[in-house]
């Protein structure tokens, strides 16, 4: 019966902090430092292509046996991938409620036309609109290989990838998503860091800067494959 009592007052609790505006601009922001984290890592693999098919082909093996014998092949890889779907949905759906939300709590009419949302609010949704419609196509295209422009071969990810920016529209599609990207870090980590408690007057300097080269060593790092690939350094 106490453990009923106590398991009912954690769920209890964990239903508040959920449906509070506090609550879920926390979730966003742990679940928006979990995939900065994720992308930081992927833009550092993804750069071994420089180095060749052998090296880069190597990597994307590792991948599949990172933390062998203890896991099973794969099981790492399948451990990631969930952490990151359930961060992205968890981003998804507290974005989308908080700015249903804001909405409802917005007068039905302004006595003077003005801007419904600022530049920073306006980036962030539909940045995340763009990303998310990205991250179905990169996986249709790189992991599935579903959409893939030319003849998807498995276990040669360094050919697909040349593959996929030999086409004019996976670059467009790519550079645009890598853009889109690099503004979303910028104004997210700054909001996760108010959320989080890490502002201060005078820390507010110092993570704006932070940002600032977050979002520009992701945009530049993501970007430099597919020119890589249009200049032929990549072949």
């Amino acid at each position: 019966m106490a453990l009923a009592t106590r398991t009912d007052r954690r769920s209890s609790i964990a239903r508040t902090v959920w449906d509070s505006s506090v609550g879920k601009k926390t979730v966003m922001a742990v679940s928006g430092l979990i995939m900065l984290l994720y992308l930081v890592v992927h833009m550092i693999g993804n750069l071994k292509i420089f180095f060749g098919p052998d090296e880069f082909n190597h990597y994307a093996h590792w991948l599949r046996t990172v933390g062998a014998p203890f896991m099973h092949e794969e099981w790492t890889l399948w451990l990631i991938r969930v952490v990151l779907v359930a961060a992205v949905v968890a981003h998804a759906v507290s974005a989308y409620q908080l700015s249903r939300r804001d909405i409802r709590a917005r007068p039905a009419k302004y006595v003077h036309r003005r801007p419904r949302a600022s530049y920073a609010t306006r980036t962030m949704r539909w940045g995340g609109v763009i990303l998310g419609l990205f991250i179905v196509w990169h996986v249709l295209d790189l992991t599935t290989g579903t959409v893939h422009s030319g003849g998807f071969q498995e276990g040669h990810p360094y050919q697909n990838v040349v593959d996929t920016f030999s086409t004019w529209y996976g670059d467009v599609v790519y550079i645009v998503a890598m853009l889109a990207l690099g503004l979303h870090v910028r104004h997210g980590f700054w909001s996760a860091a108010q959320t989080l408690g890490a502002g201060s007057r005078t820390r507010d300097r110092a993570l704006r800067a932070t940002a600032d080269v977050l979002a520009l060593l992701l945009t530049a790092g993501f970007i430099a494959v597919p020119v890589g690939v249009m200049t032929k350094v990549v072949s």
